[in-house]
């Protein structure tokens, strides 16, 4: 079984969690922003990653 870090999303979970579109999330997939992999032919992403990128987003944003 999966730790939960290790839990995977699919990208309208991902949007969720980072308050954007499914399509912008998947868009960010192809272009190698949010870390994921496919499964048949659809983006997965591992949670401890998006966890990850929400909180160097979070930081980026505030240092700005």
């Amino acid at each position: 079984m999966l730790e939960r870090d290790e839990e995977l999303l699919n990208s309208k979970q991902v949007a969720v969690i980072l308050d954007m579109s499914p399509d912008t999330v998947n868009e960010f997939a192809r272009k190698n922003i949010l870390p994921a992999f496919k499964k048949g032919k659809q983006w997965r992403f591992r949670k401890r990653d998006i966890s990850v990128f929400f909180k160097k987003q979070s930081r980026d944003i505030r240092d700005a």
